[in-house]
């Protein structure tokens, strides 16, 4: 059989499915990729047997259906040496022979049968279905990635947390020492629900909603979700376990609160850090009337650095350490000119919220202060 597509198209699509193939799999099946020609389409599916992203496109012509799989690197590798073309694929049935042939010359190599390529499992019939927007579940999804564990001891905090109630979506996620909530108002879904989304999954959707513009739909269940936008499928396993109660770590009565251009204080931080000791990071922060004053120092390098910034502060003088990195983080990951942090004392959480929230959105950042030695 033949088929004819455009090499740009099938680079760009093998390029964001190619992100779930896993670099060592338990079955050989799954270090390729799924070609199923039915008319004039092409779906394409990866998988590394939790995680499953199909994407579809139609195709120049096609002159019959057939179902084969390709291995992922040879066909990845392959696509990114041609410039944009068409490309005529022939595929010999049964032997699955395959030539790519191209403007200069022509690829060989052989496909495998599709008939062990596992399938993605159904969902269960008690789902909560949610729809929203691709671009505010892009940047939901940006601010919550940053925040989520790396410690397997604690499953459930490693993923992105999805709280879906009756006409709002709130996407948090936390290590224990920050942690990202955004609040998506007017959403549409059939009932409340929750889930975990695993950090794999969330970070390939994430990179398949950049290039989105439309509406994702959400279903889940149980163990399993389907995110579904114009061009792409997502199948994934969901971690199993309960949430802790976000809602009650976030303080709601920090009096103290500081407005400061944004920019202007990630470039201090950058600037200080420096100067910092190379395992805390910690910063200092010296609140005063009209005025920041940002300083670190590593004591067994006989090193320090201190900067200050007009601020708009309403508050009594006080002084409060956060680990730097983190604080640059929470930064790089809220949009505005201006950001608020919200503190109540040294030992308590500080809040950092954009000065002018996000449309139909609420974002707010939590970050556990540090012990300052004075």
């Amino acid at each position: 059989m033949k088929f004819t597509i455009s090499s740009s198209v099938l680079s760009a699509r093998l390029q964001a499915a190619g992100r779930v193939i896993a670099s060592k799999n338990n079955l050989p099946i799954l270090d390729c990729f799924l070609f199923d020609i039915q008319g004039n389409r092409l779906t394409l599916t990866a998988s590394d047997n939790e995680t499953t992203l199909t994407t579809w496109v139609d195709l120049v012509e096609s002159d019959a259906d057939i179902r084969f799989a390709v291995n992922a690197k040879t066909i990845q590798d392959a696509m990114k040496e041609i410039p944009d073309q068409p490309l005529e694929f022939y595929v010999s049935v049964p032997s699955l022979e395959i030539t790519i042939e191209y403007q200069n010359g022509k690829y060989n190599f052989m496909g495998q049968p599709a008939d062990e390529y596992p399938v993605p499992p159904r969902m269960e019939e008690d789902t909560v279905t949610l729809n929203l927007d691709d671009t505010i579940l892009l940047n939901g999804l940006g601010r919550a990635l940053f925040a989520t564990a790396d410690d397997t001891l604690r499953p459930v905090m490693t993923g992105v947390f999805f709280d879906v109630a009756e006409d709002s979506l709130a996407i948090v996620a936390s290590d224990g020492h920050k942690l990202a909530c955004s609040r998506l108002m007017n959403t549409k879904t059939t009932r409340p629900g929750n889930f975990i989304l695993p950090k794999k999954p969330a970070q390939l959707l994430k990179n398949v909603l950049v290039k989105e513009s439309g509406e994702a739909s959400i279903e889940f269940g149980q163990r399993n979700a389907v995110i579904s936008t114009g061009t792409y499928v997502l199948n994934c396993r969901l971690i199993e376990g309960h949430y802790p109660n976000y809602n009650s770590v976030i303080p709601s009565d920090n009096p103290n609160c500081v407005t400061i251009n944004r920019t202007a204080l990630l470039g201090t931080l950058r600037r200080v850090l420096i100067f910092s000791n190379a395992y805390s990071a910690l910063v200092k922060l010296r609140l005063e009337a009209s005025r920041m004053v940002i300083s670190s120092q590593d004591i067994d390098f006989s090193m320090s650095a201190e900067e200050s910034l007009l601020c708009d502060y309403s508050g009594v003088p006080m002084s409060i350490g956060f680990k730097g990195t983190y604080l640059m983080e929470l930064l790089n990951n809220l949009e505005g000119e201006e950001v608020v942090i919200k503190l109540a004392d040294a030992s308590r959480a500080g809040v950092i919220v954009p000065a002018v929230q996000p449309e139909g959105e609420t974002v707010q950042m939590l970050l556990m202060p540090m012990v300052l030695n004075e």
